[in-house]
């Protein structure tokens, strides 16, 4: 399995405005490292057809990361949850709310090109 990170452009921000900042906090390096944002398209009736749906009732305590750990035995893919139900954060969720699990892993993560 890949991380979400690992096809992700790293950009180099140079811009002016930290310049000071650097200076006053002795930073060794002049730039602010970050990822690119990816650009996931939605799953197409063609893609959805291929995977296996598994309803969850939301309740309280739920959180992604735990719903990725269940079904899919590695919390770090709690975004595909939350991506698949676009729903960013828990906090998007109330009890008592359906959300989707898509399965299997593989195939989901190839779905989103990964």
């Amino acid at each position: 399995m890949t991380s979400r990170y690992e096809n992700r452009i790293v950009l180099r921000n140079q811009e002016e405005q930290y310049k000071e900042l650097f200076k006053n906090r002795n930073v060794p390096f002049p730039f602010i490292r970050h990822y690119d944002t990816p650009v996931l398209g939605h799953v197409t009736d063609e893609d959805a057809d291929s995977l296996v749906i598994k309803q969850h009732l939301w309740s309280i305590g739920d959180r992604y990361y735990k719903l990725a750990d269940k079904y899919y035995n590695l919390s770090k893919y709690w975004w595909i949850i939350a991506w698949y139900n676009q729903a960013p954060t828990e906090a998007h969720l109330m009890p008592g709310d359906v959300i989707y699990i898509p399965l299997p892993l593989e195939r989901v993560l190839s779905t989103y090109g990964y």
